[in-house]
């Protein structure tokens, strides 16, 4: 079965296939067995062994997202299966730039404003129709640990709101596009 799994803003592709996990093109041996009532797993990796913390309480795990700690170091992971990704795809919003701003999904057009690098959307503080200030935050975005409040960069009228919390982003994906831009 195929998963993909998105750690610090890169989303990965994993093959489960029995024992044979294929983790972006590169094959692996693997076991997981879980550690009766703990939140522990005992992984066997290409002959390596570890102890992994799962945790996916207070409905995290629902929405696919765990907290992982392992070899000391904690983080946050979203994993979702083939059949999941295909419906939220089919079930996100269309994204559309206003008119005369350009881009679309794949750009960052005149009168959109764009993700500064990939992360995780922590918090939308603007919604469409909301009338904002050079500089006011409009979304704020966590990577590497750090959330980074993404500002306007001019007066103008939200338009349209392309992401919502939760969702992994990718440098250059469009986030908020504006009506009109007083520059």
């Amino acid at each position: 079965m195929k998963y993909y799994v998105t750690l610090a803003g890169r989303t990965i592709e994993v093959d489960v296939d029995g024992e044979h996990v294929t983790v972006d093109g590169t094959p692996f041996e693997a076991q997981l067995a879980a550690v009766t009532g703990t939140p522990l797993h005992h992984l066997l990796l290409s002959g390596g062994s570890w102890m992994v913390a799962a945790d996916g309480s207070d409905g995290r795990a629902e929405q696919g997202t765990w907290i992982i700690a392992a070899a000391g170091e904690r983080y946050e992971v979203s994993v979702v299966d083939e059949a999941t990704r295909d419906l939220r795809a089919l079930a996100a919003p269309p994204v559309a730039a206003p008119a005369g701003a350009g881009g679309g999904r794949g750009g960052s057009g005149r009168g959109t404003v764009a993700a500064p690098m990939p992360g995780l959307v922590v918090r939308v503080v603007v919604a469409a129709g909301q009338r904002v200030e050079a500089g006011a935050g409009l979304v704020v975005v966590e990577a590497m640990k750090m959330e980074n409040e993404v500002r306007a960069p001019y007066a103008g009228v939200v338009a349209l709101v392309h992401v919502q919390v939760g969702e992994a982003v990718e440098k250059g994906t469009p986030m908020v596009s504006f009506d009109e831009a007083e520059r």
